[in-house]
């Protein structure tokens, strides 16, 4: 076998289950979209909720209906149970029901295609986001040009279907109809304002990263400032993933990077952060590579070249995970 194959074999095998260093109740993740840029219906959305309890929301939504049917396919929502009263199938239940809202990191189509043609078969639920978030969703969206107006403001008639719940930066604020809590931070995506989200439950946590690019190219402090607030709960094992965009492998220049990430770019970043949470704190701990740019170009697929660059450089015993839609793991 070679070794690339055997990364990828044994890559495969460490996503089913949660590090023992980072052990605990944690999440449940169904990945409903994986990737960024062109390829169309799997586009980035994490299904998150605590373990055990499958009231969720998805950060971003990039493909959601989509996604539910391929994750439904692949047995990942083989636990829930559809009430008999319910006139849904499974998809439509999860969808309608147990997603109890969308934390949307920014309003780029990849981001948001997935919601916004969901929408007229949707529930009633909020979409949170940065009040230059929710703004875009609002005016480039639900504006009765680019598609009906499914928000509570705007453009009438109103719909009323979709809350847009602006989010404070740094305060935790509830997620109505779960168990759960965010904290949003701001990052630069080559001049959009992206998020982190927070999500906690108890003393578990984990961080979802939108669109990013470093800090050194983007000229931010932005990345820095998310792990400044986490980097106690690396310290204490609190944080049991990081979902994080890598978007280019590592021959693509800097000023080709359109706010985004290489391995290269993520190790070093992930480096300050163990820095501020000391040394060895990073040992085992989940990072879920999202959002990388399928190419129509011959050759190996960029998942591949990305994961072997993590790993090639993996000195603060990171387990990288590269996520398939439709995949399903408890942190």
């Amino acid at each position: 076998m070679k070794p690339l194959t055997r990364l990828l074999a044994a890559t495969a095998l460490l996503s089913a289950v949660a590090s023992p260093a980072h052990a605990g109740e944690g999440f449940d993740i169904v990945v409903l979209g994986a990737r960024g840029g062109i390829q169309d219906g799997n586009l980035s959305a994490f299904m998150i909720s605590p373990a055990g309890d499958d009231r969720a929301v998805t950060c971003d939504a990039g493909s959601l209906v989509g996604g539910l049917i391929a994750a439904d396919a692949r047995g990942a929502l083989d636990g829930v149970a559809v009430p008999a009263d319910s006139p849904y199938t499974r998809v439509g239940y999860v969808l309608t029901d147990r997603i109890r809202g969308y934390l949307v990191s920014h309003a780029h189509m990849d981001h948001v295609a997935g919601l916004v043609a969901a929408s007229p078969d949707d529930s009633e639920k909020p979409v949170y986001g940065l009040p230059s978030v929710t703004e875009r969703l609002q005016r480039n969206y639900f504006n009765w040009e680019a598609w009906p107006n499914f928000a509570f403001e705007g453009e009438p008639p109103q719909l009323r279907k979709y809350r847009l719940t602006d989010l404070v930066p740094g305060e935790a604020r509830p997620l109505d109809g779960t168990a759960m809590q965010v904290t949003a931070w701001p990052l630069s995506h080559a001049g959009v304002e992206s998020t982190a989200f927070l999500v906690e439950r108890g003393e578990d946590a984990i961080l979802c990263f939108g669109d990013t690019g470093p800090d050194e190219v983007e000229k931010s402090s932005a990345m820095r400032d998310v792990w400044a607030a986490v980097a106690d709960r690396v310290r204490q094992k609190r944080l049991k993933a990081i979902i994080i965009e890598v978007s280019y492998a590592n021959a693509q220049p800097d000023k080709f990077l359109f706010g985004h990430l290489t391995p290269a770019w993520l190790r070093r970043s992930l480096g300050e952060l163990e820095a501020m949470a000391g040394p060895g704190s990073l040992n085992g701990l989940p990072v879920v590579v999202s959002h990388v740019k399928y190419s129509l170009k011959a050759g190996l697929p960029p998942t591949q070249v990305i994961l072997g660059e993590l790993e090639a450089g993996n000195t603060l015993g990171v387990r990288y995970i590269m996520p398939e839609q439709g995949d399903r793991w408890r942190f």
